[in-house]
């Protein structure tokens, strides 16, 4: 039985001026203790639905409900909810500790109190040493730190992250994912995170909320969403996959057969279900599923390779199939008898094991 939400979107819609439609619809269930991000290009709703879940938008219908209680007409002050913010939102004007500690000094806490407050969450973000230090004297990553600290020293129950780490250089960036999945499970607070970056919601997040056009594709951990995504968007949106059309051309146990052209597939059905007999439908292969040989084996297909991108251990193979089908391919840099270049034919197979989805029309 699946535990209850902590917060819970209820057929949330937000319509802008003009009829933009923000959310349409939305119902999500956000678990205590669980990190999850909300996912998805530009204008997809996820910062929208972020901040009606802070009280800085009204939806406009739909409830915001916290613990079972409706909070949708609720203040954002008056939330237990406390946001960090893409640009930190640091006072220049104050310290280090000021910064940290001006949420507590609107509360009726005593000066040791908040001192100890103060300092204890500075110490879990690692700038115990830093109380004192002016804000213009920090590196991106410190502020950063300063501006979680911030957010966690009131103890909030939900903790909203509006993509905390955009400003952030790549290592220093990588650096931080890891320091905020720490942080996460070291409180046991609800992290909520927008980012619109997919290998960062898949390093760190328990789920994984997929926007596309104000409305949810997909909820799932991040193994199920990369295996088995359910959309074509959430296919294509999550890694890189080729989309081919393939023709069902029998069934092996659990196994459905199909080909592509003349590239042989097997995808694993999720209802169990076959298609009809020479059926077509869209199956999702991962370029690291595929293999590339200099020479025709049976069950390989031929593609001729346009292009070749350096991927560190793999490279990359953008060719195209016979009958016109682009298709990407990851083949190790320092396989043995590898010799492909722009314009070669490589002879391509899918990997032994490969469950590739079928995805609906």
């Amino acid at each position: 039985m699946a535990p209850d939400p902590l917060v819970r979107l209820q057929t949330v819609s937000k319509i802008f001026p003009g009829g933009i439609v923000g959310l349409d619809a939305v119902d999500l269930d956000i678990i205590s203790g669980e990190f999850i991000t909300l996912l998805g290009p530009s204008g997809c709703g996820k910062t929208t639905s972020l901040r009606v879940i802070a009280g800085f938008e009204s939806p406009s219908s739909g409830k915001v409900l916290l613990d079972g209680r409706d909070i949708t007409a609720l203040r954002p002050f008056d939330r237990p909810v406390n946001t960090v913010f893409q640009d930190y939102a640091l006072f220049p004007h104050m310290n280090v500790a000021e910064n940290v500690g001006f949420g507590l000094s609107l509360r009726k806490l005593s000066g040791a109190e908040q001192a100890k407050r103060t300092g204890d969450a500075l110490d879990m973000v690692g700038l115990a040493d830093k109380l004192r230090a002016r804000v213009s004297e920090l590196s991106g990553g410190q502020r950063q730190r300063v501006a979680l600290a911030r957010a966690i020293v009131c103890e909030p129950r939900v903790l909203l992250l509006d993509e905390p780490l955009s400003a952030l250089d790549a290592h220093l960036r990588e650096q931080m994912q890891v320091e905020l999945k720490r942080l996460q499970s070291r409180l046991g607070t609800t992290f909520v995170m927008v980012t619109h970056d997919q290998t960062e919601a898949l390093s760190i997040s328990d789920r994984i909320v997929v926007m596309n056009k104000g409305r949810i594709e997909q909820i799932a951990p991040p193994a199920t969403l990369y295996d088995r995504p359910a959309t074509k968007f959430v296919a294509s949106f999550i890694g890189t996959m080729n989309l081919l059309q393939s023709r069902f051309v029998g069934r092996d146990g659990e196994r459905l057969r199909f080909t592509a052209g003349t590239l042989p597939l097997e995808a694993i059905s999720e209802t169990g279900q076959s298609p009809g007999e020479g059926e077509v439908r869209t199956i999702g292969v991962r370029p690291e599923d595929l293999l590339a040989m200099t020479e025709a084996v049976p069950g390989t297909a031929p593609a001729r390779v346009d292009s070749i991108v350096f991927h560190g251990r793999t490279l990359r193979l953008h060719a195209e199939l016979e009958q016109g089908a682009p298709v990407v391919i990851d083949a190790p840099r320092q396989a043995e008898g590898f010799q492909f270049s722009a314009g070669d034919v490589a002879h391509i197979r899918l990997r032994r094991g490969a469950n590739c989805p079928v995805l609906p029309s």
